[in-house]
Formats: C-alpha cells, structure tokens, sequence
C-alpha cells in the first residue's frame, strides 16, 4: 500500500476523526493526525516540520499531539508540545506508539489510530481537563500531504 488514499476508506476516516472529537471532549488539548506518502527522509524531522506546518505549537497551553504517518514509508511518529511533554510519565509515547504499531503490524490501521488518540486523549484530560470557555483551537480533521 503506497497511496495515501488508500490507507483509510471514508468511513474509516470518520472513524478516526469521531475519536479525536471524542478525546478532546474532556481536555483542552489539541490531538491531529497527518498522512502523506514518505516522509523523504528523517520521519522524525519531517513530523517535527509538519507539527509546525499545522500550527500545533501555537496552542494556547502548549498541549497540542500529532499522530504523523508516512504511508509508504511504513513509518509514523507522534509528537507532544512542550507542554504535554512536561507532565507526561517517562514511557508514555513509547507504550502509545506500542499500541499503535501493534494495530499497524496487523494492518488495522483505523484501530491504531483510533486506540492511538483516544490514549493520548485520556492523558490529556488527566494533565489538561476541559474548563469552561475552552476552545477547540485546531480541526479535528485528517490532513494530508
């Protein structure tokens, strides 16, 4: 599978994008997943790029999480601002990428996406729970490049 169309049907998307609506209901935090074709190289510098391409670092309490995925790479990425990087236990990225990859191996690529946010959603809500007045401050859809 190389094209990034390919890697979710519609419903699929919806899916994904039903659980980021869902996980950002209890936090202010920002969640996006981003896919495109390759990467062209150092994934974690491109994701780091597209992070800053989608201005997740501009969020107000620095508590914005991309789930970056180079479709013909094979490879993915998720990225934290500093602000939810700050206050997340040591390992928590690894075991959220864990369960992502577990998905991926067995090319369930909605479920790991889904299982992805909605974890990263539920650490969130512990470090950054929903007020009163919050705002969404990013789409909740999936972009692509």
């Amino acid at each position: 599978m190389s094209k990034v169309e390919d890697f979710l049907t519609e419903s699929e998307e919806q899916e994904v994008v039903d659980a980021i609506r869902q996980a950002e209901l209890k936090t202010s935090g920002e969640i996006r997943v981003h896919l495109e074709k390759s990467s062209y190289g150092d994934t974690y510098k491109r994701a780091l790029r597209v992070f800053h391409l989608l201005k997740m670092d501009n969020t107000k309490e620095q508590n914005g999480v991309l789930i970056y995925v180079a479709v013909e790479d094979k490879a993915f990425v998720i990225c934290g601002d500093k602000g939810i990087n700050d206050v997340v236990p040591k390992g928590f990225w690894d075991s959220t990428k864990n369960i992502i990859q577990e998905h991926f191996k067995a090319g369930k690529f909605k479920q790991g996406l889904v299982d992805g946010v909605l974890k990263a959603g539920k650490e969130l809500e512990t470090h950054f729970p929903w007020q009163h007045g919050d705002e969404n401050e990013l789409s909740n859809d999936i972009s692509k490049g």
